[in-house]
């Protein structure tokens, strides 16, 4: 269900939650004015300034409805100039199924060719209409997925979702993860 509201129906993004606020959540902290620079694995807030944060079972019925799922975990890139026939292999990811992995894009600050990379990938995602409902999401106390989330409110999509406890949260309710690789990054 959406955090803080009743199973008989959505609240509409960004929309005030009822009975869980940043001070009623034990461990939670304020949103911060702009993004999160740094610490990014640390509790995370309760809250989404214009959009919706949701639990493990409002997450399931998304999904049901085909909203895009998006995973903005980061991944080690392969270093440049490893000798040839070195074999690289970077870590396997587990993703909620159909999730598009849209790497390294929650840092607090984006390179330009990371910014357009991010932008394209909702874009698809979303087949252009900002009005689309799209969920953001990483691991359990990932300040990466709150910062993406809130760069879409700031690139003007309108329903937002952010589903803090990620592939944890995913997986500790028997859901299935499926492995993934992530779109090509622009800049590999």
């Amino acid at each position: 269900m959406l955090l803080g509201a009743s199973i008989a129906g959505p609240i509409a993004p960004g929309a005030a939650l009822a009975d869980e606020t940043t001070e009623s959540r034990p461990g939670a902290v304020p949103e911060p004015e702009g993004y999160r620079m740094d610490g990014y694995r640390s509790p995370v807030p309760a809250t989404l300034a214009g959009g919706t944060v949701v639990d493990t079972p409002e997450a399931v019925r998304l999904h049901e409805q085909g909203a895009p799922f998006i995973d903005v975990l980061p991944r080690v890139p392969r270093p440049k100039g490893l000798p040839e026939g070195t074999i690289w292999r970077p870590e396997q990811r587990h993703d909620i199924p159909g999730s598009i992995w849209l790497v390294d894009t929650g840092y607090g600050e984006l390179a330009p060719v990371m910014e357009r990379y991010f932008l394209a990938g909702l874009a698809e995602a979303s087949q252009g209409d900002k009005a689309a409902p799209i969920v953001f999401y990483c691991k359990r106390d990932c300040w990466m997925s709150y910062n993406a989330a809130k760069r879409a409110i700031a690139a003007g999509y309108s329903s937002v979702y952010w589903y803090p406890d990620g592939t944890d949260g995913w997986a500790e309710a028997g859901r299935p993860l499926e492995k993934r690789e992530p779109q090509p990054r622009p800049d590999e």
